[in-house]
């Protein structure tokens, strides 16, 4: 059994005339008339000197009559009872019961009805409370997150994987310690990846842990301390990314080094992206290798590229609002020119297949060699007699980058 100490019994005295009662504002803490803030082992440089003077201050902690604290003794159930009843009050939750081992006399018989009717405490099978038992770092977490009512705010698992010793914890007092680490009410010293879950509280630590639990409600100043657990959730991942107007799109053309056309003609033309479109975060939203559907139309003296959808390597299909700038670059095709020198490594409007077959007199122009299949006979009558013609010549690697001109919002699923 442990032994009742020095603390116990001053606390026993100083609770008799400051224990709250359940009746008063919800989490409204006490304020002492006077207290003792410094002690003299409890030095300027030591880890939990500010969270024990904060709370030395409030009069929810005291020290001894020698003016010491003793940082590093640990604390009973009993007493954190009556920590919990000065720090906190609340409306009860609950009815109070009596334990079957805090008999009506004992010095924290108040403190611990009260810590149970709020909801800040409970007791173990056979209607006991193990006053006088040590109480382990998981409880007293436990005990601050279900007194406040806390949740976890994200996955308990992915919460508890901070601590380098997450599997010590127990069963009970995975969820309650998630909640309490969201709310930043942990402190581990002397290594902040170590929340020794089982190991016993000292004095020092409880009031580190019970300061946090006050600042998480909003009834204390944060401190600055290296030991305060502070895990950044990061956000979730998004479903959908808009890739804003004026970003470009990088395309190339596989089947042909150039493409000539008219500079009146339209002229269906399907794309491939060249290269990863990405954000900022390194997240791929248009992956190398998807098809951009459109056509070569007039424009400005030349030929543009006009976008009009977008079709990823994962099947989607979005619209798209983007062109290239526009082409002026002309190569001239003279009468008596070998076709085949012209149509090498390139493809052809049907305006453009007409012109090359009225100039040079050759109409064995294949249609595969003519952008989208399209017959040329019909066109031909419009160059007959010409002894020369001006194409645009347009490089498709290197003149058909693409502006997105509307913003385009990108599905991420």
């Amino acid at each position: 059994m442990f032994t009742l100490n020095r603390f116990q019994s001053e606390i026993a005295l100083f609770m008799a005339v400051s224990i709250t009662v359940g009746t008063v504002a919800p989490l409204m803490t006490v304020a002492p008339s006077f207290a003792q803030t410094s002690f003299s082992d409890v030095s300027s440089n030591y880890w939990a000197s500010e969270f024990i003077q904060q709370l030395s201050q409030r009069g929810i902690i005291a020290g001894f009559p020698d003016r010491t604290f003793c940082p590093e003794q640990p604390v009973t159930r009993a007493q954190f009872a009556a920590m919990i009843n000065k720090a906190f009050s609340k409306y009860a939750q609950r009815q109070p019961i009596d334990f079957n081992d805090v008999p009506s006399n004992y010095w924290a018989y108040s403190a611990i009805r009260q810590a149970y009717t709020i909801g800040f405490l409970s007791g173990y099978p056979g209607n006991t409370f193990k006053p006088n038992q040590a109480i382990p770092r998981e409880q007293i977490l436990v005990s601050l997150a279900n007194g406040l009512g806390y949740v976890p705010t994200s996955s308990v698992e992915s919460t508890l994987e901070y601590y380098k010793d997450s599997a010590s914890i127990s069963g009970y007092a995975r969820s309650p310690i998630a909640a309490a680490s969201d709310r930043k009410i942990v402190v581990n010293y002397p290594n902040v990846k170590f929340l020794n879950p089982g190991m016993t509280a000292t004095r020092a630590q409880v009031a580190a842990l019970i300061y946090q639990a006050l600042v998480s409600s909003n009834q204390a100043s944060a401190i600055n301390s290296p030991y305060i657990v502070s895990i950044v959730t990061p956000p979730p991942p998004p479903i959908s990314v808009t890739i804003p107007q004026g970003t470009i799109i990088p395309v190339k053309y596989e089947k042909a080094r150039k493409i000539l056309v008219t500079k009146d003609e339209t002229a269906p033309l399907t794309l491939t992206t060249s290269q990863n479109v990405i954000t900022q975060d390194g997240t791929v939203v248009i992956p190398s290798g998807s098809e951009v559907i459109g056509e070569l139309r007039p424009g400005q003296g030349g030929s543009q590229f006009i976008a009009q959808r977008l079709i990823l390597t994962t099947g989607k299909e979005y619209n798209l609002v983007a062109s290239s700038d526009v082409i002026t670059k002309t190569e001239t095709v003279k009468k008596g020119i070998s076709t085949s020198s012209i149509i090498k490594n390139t493809v052809l409007g049907a305006g453009a297949a007409a012109a090359v077959s009225a100039v040079t007199g050759d109409r064995a122009i294949a249609t595969e060699e003519v952008l989208g299949g399209a017959g040329i006979g019909a066109l031909i009558g419009i160059f007959f007699g010409r002894n020369s013609v001006d194409l645009i010549a347009i490089e498709p690697n290197t003149d058909l980058e693409m502006t997105i001109n509307q913003n385009l919002v990108v599905s991420l699923k």
